[in-house]
């Protein structure tokens, strides 16, 4: 029992170690970057980008968690349907789904009370995502279509429906985009208003951390969760041992959905002003989830703390602006976000290392043992 500790608590620390390299090296390649692009500025640039989510106080901390909201909850989509060994690419188009049911919800059902709409459009958005998941798990499941085709063809499937609702039903006369939730009837501040002043932090950072908790849980403490890792980590040996191939397909990509799909409504029942914009163009926070979900290792708990590290850089590099052009600051960011994909390589460099050791050390007690005997 004791090695068994010993192991579990050795890979944490391994995974954390292995976080924390990829994100040294991503803000190394970005101040390579600076260097390039303005030598003289460079110090203060990486100066600004590190600090920048504390450069107004509160302020700039209670940006970070609104912005950590919709990367957190596409990044724990994107995780949840990892641990069933699936990739869910088709995340975008569940969360622009679900961005399009919320605010609909939001804005038309007026015969649902001020004080609960949001959070009837948070949960209806969630269903939508998980419907439109529901497309790739049943042909996954029943035909063996790959995730990823079918995820994608629902990512532009999805987005022209939105922009068609949109057009219908949502549309602002001023502008090519939705209309706005009102404050009334937007997602309350819950006191975050009192504490992160001047700042855009609402309950829907208590409501995504919440799922992610939920999720935990789903994992770790249901059979369900159990079942479902089985399968991903080998799917002969859970199919021999009686589980489920098909009904955990399904209903994993069917929960990664609902995950994605009450991110797109926290993200636009904000009451900030967000619009859906009638624009041919995927939302960034859907492809945004996967280095969230490789930087947190496909761990819900970790979702929460790498899209907090996501939100953060991007927050710097708003201050970085006022330094650098908004074409380098957006490369610089993008370089960090990419290199902080690198995790799950660098954890499974020292996986290898680790296993060549103790091979190494059994060659040796092996040799040992045999000089004995003679």
């Amino acid at each position: 029992m004791k090695n068994k500790v010993g192991f579990f608590q050795k890979d944490s620390t391994r995974s954390v170690i292995s976080s924390l390299i990829a994100i040294a090296i991503g803000l190394l390649v970005g101040f390579i970057i600076m260097l390039i692009s303005q030598p003289d500025n460079a110090l203060q640039g990486i100066s600004i980008l590190l600090t920048g989510g504390f450069r107004d106080g509160m302020s700039s901390l209670g940006n970070v968690l609104y912005l950590a909201v919709p990367v957190m909850m596409t990044g724990l989509s994107v995780a949840f349907a990892y641990k069933m060994g699936e990739f869910n690419i088709g995340v975008p188009g569940q969360y622009v789904v679900g961005a399009f049911v919320g605010l609909y919800v939001g804005i038309k059902w007026t015969f649902l009370p001020n004080s609960i709409a949001w959070l009837v459009a948070i949960l209806l958005g969630g269903i939508a995502g998980a419907i439109w998941a529901f497309v790739p798990g049943i042909l996954k499941a029943k035909c063996n279509v790959n995730v990823v085709i079918s995820g994608i063809m629902m990512n532009y499937v999805g987005l022209l429906l939105v922009i068609q609702g949109v057009k219908s039903w949502l549309y602002e006369s001023t502008g090519a985009q939705s209309q706005v939730i009102s404050g009334a009837r937007a997602i309350p501040n819950a006191g975050l208003d009192v504490i992160f002043p001047d700042s855009s932090a609402n309950f829907g950072f208590i409501i995504a951390c919440l799922l992610c908790v939920l999720a935990w849980v789903i994992m770790n403490k249901t059979t369900f969760g159990y079942e479902l890792k089985a399968t991903g980590f080998n799917k002969d040996a859970a199919k021999y041992a009686g589980m489920n191939e098909t009904k955990n397909i399904i209903l994993a990509l069917v929960l990664a959905g609902f995950f994605a799909g009450c991110g797109g409504a926290i993200a636009y029942l904000g009451g900030t002003g967000k619009a859906l914009q009638i624009s041919e163009v995927l939302p960034a926070e859907g492809f945004n989830g996967i280095p969230v979900a490789l930087l947190g290792l496909s761990n819900p708990i970790g979702c929460i703390f790498a899209s907090l590290f996501i939100a953060y850089v991007n927050v710097g590099g708003s201050f970085v602006q006022n330094i650098f052009p908004i074409e380098i600051v957006d490369i610089i960011t993008g370089v960090i976000v990419y290199f902080a994909s690198f995790t799950l390589f660098i954890k499974l460099m020292f996986a290898r290392r680790d296993a060549k050791r103790e091979a190494k050390r059994e060659a040796e007690e092996l040799k040992a043992r045999g000089g004995e005997q003679s």
